[in-house]
């Protein structure tokens, strides 16, 4: 982390419902306060396996925020070849956290006022991720739009999108996001930010999420505006018959019995009873059997998502959007120029599968909330790597470290490349614009009108 702090001042604390929490001083000149690893609901183990998110249960005394909790269980990402790798750092024991960045000025009894917050849900797929990644690291995004950042965990993979709902696995992951939205929504006060300007964003499967947080009447009054970032925002959520496909494999891959139909209550609790017996790495081993059969050129979706009618998806997220769910609600969405080179795409298939799963979702949602007379903004991020060798061009992930400014976080990292002052320039104006977002402001004009516009982040943006 390239966060620096006296020695000599006190470490920030904060008191919660749950508990007090005692975080570390973090961004440039330690202006923020970080608290990580926060946890918004009890630890998903034993009996809570495959149910709904639970209240945490508290602490006693002061709870040590200073490091990030571990990631929900999950497998190497498959765009490991385009990021570069992590080590493992999983644990179901406590995954449920989410984290913390606001300004040391927000903190105290009589804070000036209060901040603007941005939620934000990291990406990977359903499958892999963390919010406690240092590629999030929220401090520098904090510290330059002087507003709350907060980056949450959720369940991912066969732990958080099995579809069994006769055993309670109903979109537990999308549970555990509104979870950590309601606990934002309640909680963030005391961090010094307005529950009435809390901004929903993410990236990839982090935007598809925010996307259908907005336009749920279950969640949408929680949410003032949203980001969302690369969403795969032409496809729709899992049909309940292919999931369930999804679950009957699973099981046999495990050696466990399918679900029959006419199946009585005692035996869908004695599976229930088998699957929370199952070592999570055998879980994880059995998904990736799965996943691997269902693996074809240009499949973007796991084998286990958010399924439609299930929490969090009542309707299509296109659908509500063509309803105009977003009316009232300001977005910002955009996507990266190449984003399709990090699945294989190349040549020429690359313009259209990008623009068929990434690019005109994009602007629909864009195009959809604007004429409702809401404003909305659409950007694409076009900065390409130097070197190339791999053709990745502006691949999907490829603007999360200027989002951030966390480029010492990918160390090697093919879909980065040599880092400029121009880079660094460049990603201050990403950030930038996304902090005066979040803030109630309009980055540039909004889209619309006979002149749709749309702005485009490239190095002559961060030159000159």
């Amino acid at each position: 982390m390239a966060t620096t702090s006296s020695t000599r001042e006190p470490r920030p604390a904060v008191a919660t419902a749950p508990g007090r929490l005692r975080g570390r001083a973090a961004g440039p000149d330690g202006a923020v306060a970080a608290f990580l690893g926060v946890p918004y609901a009890a630890s998903p183990t034993g009996a809570l396996r495959f149910a709904p998110p639970r209240p945490h249960p508290g602490w006693s005394g002061v709870r040590d925020a200073a490091e990030p909790g571990p990631s929900a269980p999950q497998a190497a990402s498959r765009l490991e070849a385009v990021m570069g790798a992590r080590t493992p750092d999983w644990d179901e024991e406590g995954c449920l956290t989410l984290n913390v960045w606001t300004p040391r000025a927000a903190l105290g009894p009589r804070p000036a006022r209060p901040r603007a917050v941005l939620l934000w849900f990291h990406g990977g797929g359903f499958t892999s991720g963390s919010g406690g990644w240092d590629w999030y690291d929220g401090a520098r995004l904090a510290a330059r739009g002087d507003m709350v950042v907060v980056t949450a965990n959720y369940r991912l993979g066969p732990l958080g999108y099995l579809h069994l709902p006769q055993i309670g696995a109903d979109n537990l992951g999308t549970r555990d996001q509104t979870a950590a939205l309601a606990w934002v929504h309640r909680t963030i006060a005391e961090f010094g930010g307005d529950p009435a300007r809390i901004t929903v964003g993410g990236q990839s499967a982090g935007a598809f999420s925010a996307v259908a947080l907005s336009v749920d009447p279950a969640t949408s009054a929680m949410v003032h505006r949203t980001v969302a970032q690369s969403s795969p925002a032409g496809l729709d959520p899992q049909e309940p018959a292919e999931a369930a496909r999804a679950a009957d494999r699973f099981l046999h891959l495990l050696g466990l019995p399918g679900r029959e139909q006419g199946q009585d209550r005692d035996q869908d609790r004695e599976l229930g009873r088998r699957l929370r017996a199952v070592p999570a790495a055998e879980l994880l081993d059995a998904y990736a059997a799965l996943s691997a059969e269902c693996s074809r050129p240009g499949r973007i979706l796991p084998p286990m998502c958010p399924v439609l009618g299930g929490a969090g998806f009542p309707v299509r997220p296109a659908a509500a959007l063509r309803d105009g769910a977003m009316e009232g609600r300001p977005v910002l969405a955009g996507t990266t120029a190449d984003e399709m080179t990090a699945f294989g795409s190349r040549g020429e298939a690359l313009a259209a599968d990008t623009a068929r799963v990434f690019a005109d979702g994009t602007t629909e949602i864009v195009r959809q909330t604007a004429a409702r007379g809401t404003a909305a903004f659409r950007y694409v991020f076009e900065r390409r790597p130097r070197p190339d060798p791999a053709g990745l061009g502006a691949c999907h992930c490829a603007e999360l470290p200027f989002l951030f400014g966390t480029f010492d976080a990918y160390p090697g990292a093919p879909m980065l490349g040599a880092v400029d002052e121009a880079d660094r320039s460049l990603g201050r104006a990403l950030a930038g614009a996304v902090a005066d977002f979040v803030n109630g402001g309009s980055p540039w004009p909004s889209y619309g009108g006979g002149h749709p516009h749309v702005e485009c982040f490239g190095r002559s943006a961060g030159e000159g």
